[in-house]
């Protein structure tokens, strides 16, 4: 289904063709055709740029690199655009370079990427650092999950925008699991942007437990419906051996740390999927084993007969 199609279903907020804010970048709506990643998980970056990425992410602890490769990926396919400004002059918002930078964002934050005495807003390099820089500056230092959205919305002001971003990060940085855990993965990726609505488990719209018990059905495995059944949704694991897949539970706004109220799946990667909450839709977003209480294993149950 195409994004157009799925806009009016209200699956995704509606989004600008170009947006400009005061973070001086923009962004020109388009990625690939259909608006979605095309991989369930794992997909391979670059490797040409793979150094540039992985170099720039360790100048700012806190900031995965999977967030800065999917910035890269949602600007300009990773600099394979042909599309105006990404490899000379500028679109029609202004924005240069394969991370869309406009030319006073880039200054302010610049850094000399490949160490050529030359700052080139073209040059991937320099501007995979720069924009490392600016995303460190507004908040992705912390490596928390907010301080991490904080910065990619501050490099596009568009929610929508960061949802984008994120579910390239996972996609990016997720190891490949096997079987039911992959299953489970890409079903649940693909719910990214529907709506949060309590008591549903799909198709159209998810709580967090039907998020969840959805995406282990398409996997060919029962788990209860709700997070206060979790003890029937695999064996319980300790939180320093996460696989990707895991179900990791907390006490939420309606539950208690012996009867959580809240389910996320880890994606690997330091990044999570979930439905959070009412408002806000299905997404991707850092891990956080803050509240954390228990974390279960379905992908080792049997298939449901």
């Amino acid at each position: 289904m195409d994004r157009r199609s799925r806009l009016s279903r209200g699956h995704l907020p509606a989004r600008p063709a170009v947006s400009r804010h005061r973070g001086g970048h923009s962004w020109r709506g388009r990625h690939r055709p259909g608006g979605r990643p095309e991989c369930a998980c794992a997909c391979g970056y670059p490797a040409l740029l793979s150094g540039f990425v992985h170099g720039a992410a360790q100048t700012c602890p806190g900031l995965p690199w999977g967030v800065l490769a999917g910035i890269g990926k949602v600007e300009s396919d990773d600099g394979r655009s042909t599309a105006p400004g990404v490899h000379s002059g500028a679109n029609f918002a202004g924005a240069e370079g394969p991370l869309q930078f406009e030319p006073a964002t880039f200054a302010q934050y610049a850094v000399d990427g490949d160490h050529d005495a030359r700052l080139n807003i073209y040059d991937p390099a320099d501007a995979i650092y720069t924009a490392a820089a600016m995303l460190c500056a507004n908040g992705a230092a912390s490596g928390t999950r907010a301080g991490i959205r904080r910065a990619v919305f501050a490099y596009n002001h568009s929610q929508a925008y960061v949802t984008d971003v994120l579910s390239w990060a996972a996609r990016y940085t997720v190891p490949a699991p096997s079987g039911a855990a992959t299953a489970a993965i890409a079903f649940a990726l693909g719910q990214v942007g529907k709506p949060y609505q309590w008591g549903a488990a799909g198709p159209d719209a998810y709580d967090c437990s039907g998020l969840v018990y959805a995406a282990y059905a398409a996997a060919g495995i029962r788990i209860a419906r709700t997070t206060f059944g979790w003890r029937q949704d695999g064996p319980q694991v300790p939180l320093s051996e996460i696989q990707p897949g895991d179900l990791l539970f907390s006490a939420g706004s309606d539950g208690t740390p012996a009867s959580p109220g809240h389910v996320v799946m880890y994606l690997g990667g330091g990044q999570v999927i979930q439905a959070p909450q009412t408002g806000e839709d299905v997404q991707v977003d850092p891990l956080s084993l803050t509240g954390v209480v228990v974390a279960t294993r379905p992908a080792d149950l049997p298939p449901a007969s």
